[in-house]
């Protein structure tokens, strides 16, 4: 409880600029594009709607989601525009792996004492997990971007932000689903530090049935997020592979300052969102101009 001032930072730190670029964006798009905002509004709610009646959400976490959800939606729409071909499809494809992740071998990991709570996730942990891919996604900070000195390697702000959200969308159900089957399936973890075998659900430890269901989960979020943004070659690569490396790097925080309850695993979560991130966008650095178009 000590560490729930950091949860609370996180929540702060991405409601309520998103909260704030939906309502100019959704009027935006009221005015101009009707049909753009009306989808956007019925959709996002539907899916926070549905978090909710699966109980994988709570009631606050569940409307923080449809906001950073339609936020994104409006933040990808492309022309000519079908929601399907938005941020929808990737965030629909965690909430997916999550939720089912979360209730496989519940008895096993009630046992362990690490099942997660019957009424779902609450809106610190949504924000930790989708945050950093609706900050990135943000126009506002796509407006800030177009001025960055640094952006000429890229092209365009859409490219980066597209991959750089995505990879932090890989990242958040690589997370779950490697610490959900691990702990249900994966047998005898290892921390990643020492490889010291440990307790099913130790921070910082990792199965191998885990982590390779951690990367074939981001695999499959960047696959969708790749396809509905009508990505390519790259944009695939690299959203998974810095999906990937965001999910070692949660557990190398999670054996290290988590272990030690310097941050909590809101905190975590959110920095290892920010991570993959980060790592995207080095990927694409180094890539040569043409290739990240």
């Amino acid at each position: 409880m000590k560490l729930l001032w950091q949860s609370k930072l996180v929540l702060l730190l991405v409601m309520p600029l998103t909260a704030g670029s939906l309502v100019l964006e959704f009027h935006w798009w009221a005015v101009n594009l009707a049909p753009v905002a009306t989808w956007t509004a019925v959709l996002s709610l539907l899916l926070g709607a549905a978090a909710w009646q699966m109980r994988s959400a709570t009631l606050g976490a569940a409307a923080s989601g449809a906001i950073i959800t339609a936020s994104l939606m409006f933040s990808t729409a492309i022309f000519p525009y079908e929601p399907w071909h938005t941020a929808l499809a990737p965030v629909l494809a965690v909430l997916v792996l999550t939720s089912l992740s979360t209730r496989l071998g519940r008895a096993r990991k009630e046992s362990l004492g690490t099942a997660e709570q019957r009424h779902g996730r609450a809106s610190s942990q949504v924000a930790a997990n989708l945050g950093v891919a609706a900050l990135v996604s943000n126009q506002l900070m796509q407006a800030w971007l177009i001025d960055a000195p640094w952006i000429s390697h890229f092209g365009q702000v859409a490219t980066l932000t597209l991959v750089v959200g995505l990879a932090a969308l890989a990242e958040a159900a690589a997370d779950t689903v490697s610490s959900e089957v691990g702990q249900a399936y994966g047998g005898q973890p290892r921390m990643i530090t020492t490889l010291r075998a440990v307790a099913p659900g130790t921070d910082g430890a990792m199965s191998v049935a885990g982590t390779l269901a951690g990367i074939l989960a981001a695999g499959i979020v960047a696959v969708a997020g790749t396809l509905a943004l009508r990505g390519g070659l790259v944009m695939l690569a690299v959203s998974w592979g810095a999906g990937v490396f965001g999910l070692l790097f949660d557990s190398l925080l999670g054996a290290t300052v988590e272990r030690r309850s310097w941050l909590n695993n809101d905190a975590v979560n959110f920095l290892s969102t920010l991570s993959a991130a980060a790592f995207a966008v080095v990927l694409l650095a180094l890539l040569p101009h043409t290739a990240v178009h």
